[in-house]
């Protein structure tokens, strides 16, 4: 049974249900308001519809209260069942009563009719309704896990496509590499013929120029041993002013260490002595407010810090702020 048969089962127990609780309502009214006419004063005859009209009006409550909790699974506790026959029981004495006074018991079982069969029907609804409830619930959890079942394969489906997509991936892979390194063994060899070649063209050049170099032999010892001798003293004098570049780069960032070190004891010094009672004279504040500004203090604790209000200490920052940048400028 599928979720269209199951509203539709479900849609004609409620029009049934409806149709008997109308019916039951309609005959009620008819056939207690005389009993009421006949025991009210007569000044207040037209109240004696009031009252089949209020039973029938707790028996819609219940009936519907009923089809709502047991459509979401619910249960309204002792007090739901209490209400549901207090109202069919008094629906039953209210259209027996007359006929019970007037000893006839043909009349108390013909009025005794749609009362019980209102009772009946109640229950039962509520019964056939927590039924189709399980069963909507049982098929919505076996479509769940059927969803569930499909979405899983079309994962491992998609994951197996990946993996093949990814294999022949690395496989293209392997192929192009494989193509490279041909490509670069036969540069290789190419580049091997080609440097042989060379070198037989310059041992022949070699050796044609082997008499006239032994020629000059002589003049060429003579002219390297002077520029030895030349390259020697240039050497020692680049190597002599690498030192002394050295010494100085040295000394200048030892001078620099000990300036940045000096400045962050300062600001440690001056972070560390913590908020201050009263307002620091305006050198000391702004010492302190500078030294905030290094360490990246908001402007309510350094002002917490130096005693100055919150707005002269945004204005010492924003003076910072563009001096820093042209300071940094210079520097460099």
């Amino acid at each position: 049974m599928n979720a269209v048969q199951i509203r539709s089962a479900e849609q004609a127990l409620n029009v049934g249900t409806w149709l008997i609780v109308c019916g039951a309502m309609l005959y009620s009214v008819l056939t207690v308001t005389p009993l009421m006419r006949a025991h009210t004063a007569d000044e207040w005859d037209w109240t004696a519809p009031i009252l089949p009209i209020v039973v029938d009006a707790a028996v819609v409550i219940v009936v519907r209260l009923d089809s709502v909790l047991a459509r979401l699974g619910g249960e309204g506790g002792r007090w739901p069942v209490v209400l549901r026959w207090m109202t069919g029981i008094m629906t039953l004495a209210l259209n027996t009563a007359d006929s019970a006074l007037r000893k006839d018991l043909v009349g108390v079982a013909v009025h005794a009719v749609a009362p019980l069969l209102l009772i009946v029907t109640s229950e039962t609804g509520l019964a056939y309704r927590r039924a189709i409830t399980a069963a909507v619930n049982g098929l919505e959890e076996r479509e769940r896990a059927e969803r569930r079942r499909r979405e899983q394969e079309a994962r491992e489906r998609a994951e197996e496509a990946e993996q093949a997509e990814r294999r022949r991936a690395d496989e293209e892979e392997r192929r192009e590499r494989e193509r490279r390194e041909f490509d670069a063994k036969l540069a290789r060899e190419q580049r091997e013929h080609e440097a042989a070649l060379v070198r037989e063209q310059a041992e022949r050049e070699e050796r044609r120029e082997r008499a006239e170099r032994e020629a000059r032999e002589r003049d060429e010892r003579e002219r390297e041993q002077q520029r030895l001798a030349r390259e020697r003293r240039e050497r020692e004098a680049a190597q002599r002013a690498e030192h002394d570049r050295r010494q100085a780069a040295e000394q200048a960032a030892r001078e620099q260490r000990e300036r940045e070190e000096r400045a962050e004891r300062e600001r440690a010094a001056v972070l560390a002595a913590g908020p201050v009672n009263g307002k620091q004279p305006e050198d000391q504040a702004r010492q302190t407010v500078a030294a905030a500004f290094a360490a990246g203090v908001p402007v309510r604790q350094a002002a917490e810090l130096c005693g100055w209000s919150v707005g002269w200490v945004s204005t010492r920052y924003q003076e910072l702020r563009d001096t820093t940048p042209a300071l940094e400028g210079a520097s460099r």
